[in-house]
């Protein structure tokens, strides 16, 4: 596997990262912390004043987490 789309996200980042499918009108309030944090790993970016995925965020979502593979198998 490739560990380059491997991150090892918390839960909540998990679901502030999946909110961020959302168009930006319907999404609630995001916890400004978190975001910051998945700015900070390439996942998220700002723009004009709105948080968007990036195209190593959207990755990450197809993805999903390893430890959530584990779950499941």
């Amino acid at each position: 596997m490739n560990a380059e789309f491997d991150h090892d996200l918390s839960t909540c980042q998990w679901e502030v990262l999946k909110a961020l499918r959302l168009p930006a009108a319907k999404r609630r309030a995001l916890n400004r912390l978190i975001v910051d944090q998945l700015v900070a790993l390439g996942l998220a970016a700002w723009a004009d004043d709105q948080v968007m995925l990036t195209e190593e965020g959207r990755k990450a979502l197809v993805r999903g987490s390893f430890r959530l593979w584990d779950v499941a198998a």
